[in-house]
């Protein structure tokens, strides 16, 4: 019994894990708590290591170190694989303007920050962590903390972790606030929005459509289908052929005739190129396809196919059917006969019904495959990312370089792997439910060593003047966050949109929930994630670039 009870009064390594563990199950149960839709989410695991530790828990500091920085590997590489697919979609049309709009939430932050400690002279170690809490960004406190670390700053990581924990309640709260203001100063209906998205949607120029082709070009009678798909190819995939009231599987020796129409999928930018070329493109109204064709949706996870083209796949050669499209990350994309599958894709096949069984087994579509993690390329996207976390970068004016870290660097790996899909052999696919296992778990680990590291002196600093801080940290939130918010709303934003800018500015999922709850529409989901992956970039490289300068 008393060898059991000194694990919770020493602080070597299995007392150290104890803790963790310890403030890992608290944090998660407290963070489920719901204050009027409000929860605090992960950030209990924050708040449950300051009290663990303001009762007298002690970490060995190297293994504390370890954890807390590997935790933090864990998390920015997970994100990075799941946001890579579509973060340079993600700069494209609006995307821009979203991203210029967080942008400048990050530096006018920034800004507030140094203008703080030039006016009160606070600890430079104190304002860093207290921008980062402001902002929500645990990522960014992880980078700073290890400038520090490599600085020999004194007392720096844990006056940063404090000044954090200070900060973050209201960087939730002001997030929220900062919503309901803008709804109120502009008198914003929320019906109007969700109306004004869904309009937004129906002329998306970029979105993929089922197209019925009347043709009407002669110089296309008599020509195969084989012939139609090269020509075409980038603009129009083909599942089946109109004729005589009955649907056709459009195969490769297939002879169009005087009469055929054409149903396939494209881009909506691509009519009028699709009408000039082969003859009158209608909108088709999605119908159930009827007779002995059938369409189903196919899982990818067969890895001798991940990572070839549709073409060299060959699904249409050897079977009367056609894969129309392909669904990755949540992107809808073209099957023109150069895309890439991927390992985890799903594709949509058109075809013979007494065939689809056999493309099912040929594809994979085995959900256990998926289940098997697939380890390799995590701790090789891991490895590149330290190493390249490791790399100086001069910046004019700083009196020393700054680095990605243990958070930019796997961030920066990982967002470019999960954009390419995979480097020779190697995929990078991971499931969502392996990638939020793999988040989760290194958040909580960061999180935990965070407060436990910081609590011992957090009730005294708060106490000898450390109140102030939560007042600095509220300048920090609120200001960036309202300023930018008014200027999107006169600039004809939808409301929706500036949620999830807002939100994803500071990448705070509590926030988006609360986002999410004022409509049931995609359009706030949507601004975060497209917001998210240059944000977290900017919150981590800034929070160095502080701690550089006021240093």
């Amino acid at each position: 019994m008393d060898s059991i009870l000194s694990l919770f009064s020493g602080s070597g390594t299995a007392s150290t894990v104890i803790f963790i563990s310890l403030t890992g199950v608290i944090g998660v149960m407290l963070g489920k708590l719901h204050v009027k839709k409000v929860k605090l989410g992960i950030a209990g695991v924050l708040f449950a290591g300051l009290a663990i530790a303001h009762f007298g828990a002690e970490l060995d500091a190297h293994v504390s170190h370890f954890i807390r920085e590997f935790g933090l590997i864990l998390f920015v590489y997970s994100i990075g694989i799941e946001v890579g697919p579509r973060f340079f979609n993600s700069l494209k049309n609006e995307g821009l303007k979203l991203n210029g709009f967080a942008a400048l939430i990050v530096f006018l932050g920034f800004l507030t920050a140094f203008v703080i400690y030039k006016i009160t002279g606070i600890d430079p170690a104190a304002i860093t962590g207290i921008m980062s809490g402001a902002v929500t960004n645990t990522p960014g406190l992880g980078a700073a903390q290890q400038v520090m670390s490599d600085l020999k700053i004194s007392n720096g990581v844990e006056l940063a972790g404090m000044g954090y924990a200070v900060a973050y309640p209201f960087g939730i709260i002001g997030i929220i606030l900062t919503m309901m203001i803008v709804r109120t100063f502009f008198n914003i209906k929320i019906e109007n929005e969700v109306q004004s998205y869904t309009e937004s949607l129906g002329s998306n120029q970029n979105k993929l459509e089922s197209v019925k082709i009347s043709i009407t070009n002669p110089n296309l009678f008599g020509k195969k289908i084989s012939y139609i798909k090269t020509m075409v190819d980038k603009e129009l995939v083909i599942s089946r052929i109109f004729r005589n009231d009955e649907f056709i599987v459009a195969t490769e020796n297939e002879v169009l005739q005087e009469g055929d129409k054409l149903i396939g999928v494209s881009n909506t930018s691509l009519i009028e190129n699709l009408t000039v070329k082969i003859g009158k493109v209608e909108i088709s109204e999605k119908r159930e396809i009827t007779g002995d064709m059938a369409m189903a949706h196919i899982l990818i996870t067969n890895r001798k196919i991940a990572g070839k083209t549709i073409q060299q796949i060959g699904i249409y050669r050897r079977y009367e059917a056609n894969i129309t499209r392909i669904y990755r990350s949540g992107i809808e994309i073209l099957a023109t006969l150069n895309t890439i599958v991927e390992m985890g894709d799903t594709v949509r096949v058109v075809g013979k019904k007494d065939l689809l069984n056999d493309i099912k087994n040929e594809l994979g579509n085995s959900v256990r495959e998926l289940a098997i993690p697939n380890t390799l390329p995590i701790f090789l996207g891991i490895f590149l990312g330290v190493i390249l976390g490791s790399l100086p970068i001069f910046i004019p004016g700083l009196p020393a370089p700054a680095k990605l870290g243990m958070a930019g660097g796997p961030l920066l790996i990982a967002i470019l792997l999960g954009h390419k899909g995979r480097v020779g052999s190697f995929d990078f696919y991971m499931t969502p439910g392996a990638n939020h296992m793999l988040r989760e778990i290194g958040i909580i680990l960061f999180l935990a060593c965070v407060g436990l590291s910081s609590g011992g002196k957090f009730v005294e600093t708060i106490a000898n003047g450390g109140y102030m801080w939560m007042v600095y940290g509220a300048l920090i939130t609120f200001i960036p966050i309202i300023i930018v918010g008014v200027i999107a709303r006169m600039r004809k934003v939808n409301y929706l949109k500036i949620c999830g800018v807002l939100a994803g500015s500071m990448t705070d999922p509590p926030a988006l929930e609360f986002a999410n709850s004022i409509a049931q529409v995609q359009a706030q989901s949507t601004a975060y994630a497209t917001v998210y992956p240059l944000t977290m970039f900017l919150r981590v490289l800034l929070a160095q670039v502080l701690v550089l300068i006021i240093s």
